[in-house]
């Protein structure tokens, strides 16, 4: 199919906006000043200065179709034009007014954000206009094309929503009130957009800052080493409200498995991004940690900065930190403030210790880091890994067709464990080369994971949000197992058919398959899996361990608790691993000395 034949697409319907959102209001186009002080609840953060709140102002996108956004910016004319930063995603204009939902708030203690830091008035995983209005910003929060009230359908990424990004940079660029300047925020789909919008090189764009994003809609969400996981994708497309449809991307999954024009136009090409870019990362999304560091590495400029969090996306966002930080990064590109911002380490990472608190933002050069080693780890018998090749051959097994909760308590998982004799910092992308065989069908799925047991073997767990801020938020404890809130450790999958590697996008570090066709396998035949696991950054004491798991199911905890058992298993019966002798079975992990 072609590209451009947007025709060919399957949609799915969206919700209507009055039966999904208790704060619905029509679309309304007017002017208000919210004094310095306005609340919308006394549960909420006032406004710190007096804001200029223009409602459901239409923007015309080049093909015609209109869309509505909001704009916040201050009222003090001694500011005199002002720089835009604009919000795209189609979760409505604000969390709590005007419509929109707040996934915040279904899970219990915020994410360990207090209600009473956020206005209200912020889209969902974006920043607060109440708080960036008084640093001297216009937020500008819009109903992209086909959310809400705004014309046409929603599109999942891709050519048309970045051409809508890129005219509402250009028409807001032109308004009296802005300098010219307009920068890209948020997280998530605010985050995804922007690669895609960026590519586009808007004239008017200064610089963008994705707060963790994926880049690839077919590797990094719906159909990750070849196999499709697709419930959240399908939980999030039902959240979508509009007037018209949406796009039916799991739809198109099932019409096209396989890599095609369709797919490639759903994954963004960082390439084509001149502006600078403050890249945010993370271990704990199961959605967005491999586009975040792609985009870093692929960005082809020096004007580039990674900041590696230890916690999870909604939680940093609100922190007083980052917005100090964002508006130094943000200052420098669209105010020309001179405050030394380039001067910043070009990256800085935070390495997670579990059982400690967390190393925060090492300085260094580039990432991949470049001091980084590769320490190979051999698979054996008895469940060890060690760091020569056994010159007996083993087989184990595990049944891969079981059911699953992705709860950290699924069955048949093999487990293979190392001890460190020295500090380990390990730093980037595992890499699992497996020699495995399955005794029915002509394919089989294999997942990875690697976490990390304390020097008495307990296997660990690591706690997203720091226990000040659950405590804060009267968040339950112990915490709820869904991985918003809890990181295992990193993992990588693979379906054997897509085994063939993608020379032109694999690496020293990545292994990246060809999924534009398939080649079957023979029950009992050995095939060697080639499975690159996504970054993490953890740190081990002497006599503390690393345990690799193999199994036929995602290890991931689930995003949510009613996503649950969600997850397809399209394994059958009985793999088997190869260990020792001719097939070496291997664990290759990144380690960063010295630190």
């Amino acid at each position: 199919m072609a590209t451009k034949d947007f025709d060919a697409r399957l949609w799915r319907p969206t919700l209507q906006p009055e039966s999904a959102d208790h704060g619905y209001e029509n679309p309304r186009q007017e002017t208000k000043v919210l004094a310095a002080g306005w609340k919308l609840t006394d549960a909420h953060a006032p406004f710190q200065v007096d804001t200029v709140w223009e409602k459901n102002v239409l923007v015309r996108m080049r093909d015609g179709c209109q869309i509505y956004v909001d704009i916040f910016r201050p009222r003090d004319a001694a500011l005199g034009s002002v720089p835009a930063l604009l919000t795209w995603s189609p979760y409505g204009k604000s969390a709590c007014h005007t419509g929109g939902f707040n996934p915040l708030d279904m899970i219990p203690g915020r994410m360990g954000v207090p209600r009473n830091r956020l206005s209200g008035f912020e889209k969902f995983e974006a920043p607060d206009p109440a708080e960036w209005t008084a640093r001297g910003y216009a937020i500008v929060n819009p109903d992209p094309r086909g959310t809400y009230d705004s014309e046409g359908d929603i599109h999942h990424f891709g050519e048309i929503e970045a051409n809508d990004g890129y005219d509402t940079i250009e028409y807001l660029a032109g308004l009296p009130w802005c300098n010219g300047n307009v920068a890209l925020v948020g997280n998530s789909w605010l985050g995804i957009a922007q690669w895609f919008i960026a590519a586009k090189q808007p004239p008017h764009l200064r610089c963008i800052a994705p707060l963790e994003g994926a880049g690839d809609l077919y590797r990094d969400i719906l159909c990750r080493g070849g196999i499709p996981q697709t419930p959240f994708w399908d939980f999030l497309s039902g959240l979508l409200r509009g007037r018209n449809r949406q796009e039916d991307v799991i739809g198109m999954l099932k019409l096209y498995p396989l890599m095609n024009e369709y797919w490639a136009e759903k994954r963004a090409d960082m390439s084509k991004i001149t502006v600078p870019a403050y890249v945010l990362a993370s271990y704990s999304t199961f959605l967005h940690t491999f586009g975040s560091f792609r985009g870093f590495t692929e960005i082809p400029h020096s004007k580039k900065w990674l900041r590696v969090h230890p916690t999870q996306e909604w939680h940093d966002l609100y922190q007083k930190s980052t917005n100090d930080e964002l508006q130094k990064f943000f200052d420098f590109y669209t105010r020309g403030v001179n405050n030394e911002w380039e001067q910043t380490p070009k990256a800085r990472v935070s390495l997670l210790r579990y059982n400690k608190e967390p190393l925060v933002n090492l300085a260094f050069p580039d990432w991949p880091i470049p001091s980084t080693t590769a320490l190979t780890l051999y698979l054996q018998d008895e469940n060890i890994l060690a760091e020569e090749i056994s010159e007996t051959p083993k087989t184990l097994s595990y049944i891969s067709d079981v059911p699953f909760q992705q709860m950290d308590a699924d069955s048949e998982e093999l487990s293979f464990t190392y001890t460190f004799k020295e500090p380990c910092a390990l730093v980037g992308s595992a890499r699992a080369v497996l020699h495995v065989s399955c005794d029915q069908g002509r394919d089989m799925d294999v997942f990875v994971q690697i976490r990390k047991a304390d020097s008495a073997g307990k296997v660990l767990r690591n706690i997203n949000i720091p226990a000040n801020d659950r405590k804060t938020c009267s968040m339950p404890e112990p915490v709820d197992l869904i991985n918003p809130l809890v990181y295992l450790g990193p993992t990588g999958c693979l379906r054997a058919s897509h085994r063939a590697l993608d020379l032109g996008l694999s690496n020293k570090w990545w292994p990246e398959h060809n999924y534009s066709q398939k080649q079957p396998i023979v029950p009992g035949n050995v095939v060697e899996l080639d499975i690159g696991l996504w970054q993490t950054g953890i740190y081990f004491e002497p006599g503390e361990k690393l345990i690799l798991k193999v199994a036929g199911h995602n290890m991931t905890l689930a995003e949510f608790p009613d996503l649950r058992g969600t997850m397809a298993n399209y394994n059958r019966g009985k793999h088997t691993l190869y260990v020792g002798g001719n097939f070496a079975s291997r664990l290759t992990i990144p380690i960063v000395p010295n630190v």
